[in-house]
């Protein structure tokens, strides 16, 4: 047998074989590596929703908590305010507690694992950021720019708060200032819906300045204002994932409750005793990624909830239920009469896929599709004494429990 370069040509073949193996075993650990090192993209591969905990600390103590839902593919998000004095059976302790009685300081996986049994999802990734720091992050993106309805101007014991009416942008110390600041006399709904205001003008802001902070001097400084798991690469790959996502068009859900008096202490327990928000996030990811249709992905449907009943308030609370999915409420009242046997959703849209969900939630099988008068000035429909001005009425009957029909 010749040799070539003292390896017979059998040698010579078998030794390419070999390394051309090994070659494309080193190629596949590189790339899983790659992968396990990269938990972003490792979601993405997947297919699935990127999910993240936000949280603002102030005082080594939560300010606001959000849980950001995006879906790039759609560029679908929605995000979940999460109050703290909201009341839990926390498992890891098996009592009934404050969700925030989890918090630690530079610690967050117990609070963590406590956000993500509330809302029966698991939660990827988590960024902490002090407000001192989203004060720096803040001046970093130059600023955040907010609409204040009307101004504000406290001038008690402590520094002053003003704000002036109007469209302002704010730099780290005002972002401080318009976070932290509470009034006495003020309703909670309110300090919570400032701080919301300024979350989603913040995430707004990061996806305009994405060119910039993908500079990696800006990066690394931006990266540090952060506590997170996620790596330098895994922070700036989240960032611009989400930059395709648009902030404009996206409310945050507050996750609500009743307040109910326990052993003397008033306290926050949530509807229908956590199971509603599970509900409402399983609908949320399923609305992310289902396949865009037009302008329905922009529109928000309205609803008219009428009680058929003899129980009173039954349509107050069915309210409650319905705007937590994100309908718009615009009435609530009595129908024609309280004798109403069966449950019925009257749908005047035109969009039969949209108020099939919609009848999904509370699990109603008996909907009436009409269309608009056209003879009527206003395309207003009148069925059963009722003038309909809303994309879809519920008429609550005796075969609703408060949460679903039965019986259908």
């Amino acid at each position: 047998m010749q040799r070539k370069n003292g390896l017979t040509a059998h040698d010579a073949s078998i030794f390419l074989l070999v390394m051309i193996v090994f070659l494309l075993i080193s190629g596949i650990v590189i790339a899983a590596f790659t992968l396990r090192s990269d938990p972003v993209e490792e979601l993405l591969s997947n297919d699935r929703v990127i999910s993240v905990l936000y949280v603002i600390e102030k005082d080594q103590a939560p300010l606001s908590t959000y849980v950001l839902m995006g879906y790039p593919k759609t560029r679908r998000a929605a995000v979940f305010d999460i109050p703290g004095e909201l009341w839990m059976q926390i498992r890891r302790t098996n009592r009934f507690d404050r969700i925030d009685s989890e918090y630690e300081s530079n610690r967050i996986a117990n609070y963590k694992t406590a956000v993500e049994n509330l809302l029966g999802v698991e939660v990827a990734f988590s960024i902490v950021i002090t407000a001192e720091n989203l004060g720096k992050a803040v001046d970093l993106i130059e600023g955040v720019e907010l609409f204040i309805p009307s101004k504000v101007e406290i001038l008690d014991d402590g520094p002053p708060v003003l704000f002036p009416s109007g469209l302002s942008r704010f730099d780290g110390d005002k972002t401080v200032s318009f976070i932290g600041y509470a009034v006495a006399d003020e309703e909670n709904e309110m300090t919570v819906s400032r701080r919301q205001r300024f979350f989603l003008g913040f995430l707004r802001r990061q996806t305009e300045m994405i060119d910039e902070l993908n500079v990696p001097v800006i990066s690394q400084m931006y990266y540090s204002f952060m506590q997170t798991g996620l790596s330098h690469r895994g922070h700036r790959r989240l960032l611009n994932e989400f930059s395709v996502m648009d902030f404009d068009r996206i409310n945050i859900q507050t996750v609500g409750g009743n307040m109910r008096e326990v052993s003397g202490t008033m306290r926050l327990i949530p509807f229908l005793y956590g199971d509603l928000i599970k509900d409402i996030v399983r609908q949320a990811l399923s609305t992310l990624t289902r396949p865009t249709d037009g302008f329905l992905d922009d529109r928000v449907f309205t609803v008219e909830v009428l009680n058929g009943t003899t129980v009173n308030g039954l349509a107050g609370r069915t309210a409650e239920v319905l705007r937590g999915f994100g309908y718009d409420i615009i009435d609530v009242g009595n129908a024609d009469h309280s004798g109403y046997e069966r449950t019925v959703i009257l749908d005047r849209s035109g969009q039969e896929e949209m108020v099939k969900i919609f009848a999904d939630i509370i699990r109603c099988r008996n909907i009436v599709f009409e269309t608009p008068d056209q003879s009527s000035p206003e395309g207003d429909i009148v069925m059963q004494g009722f003038d309909f001005r809303s994309d879809f009425t519920l008429i609550i009957g005796r075969d609703f429990d408060g949460r679903y029909v039965v019986g259908n």
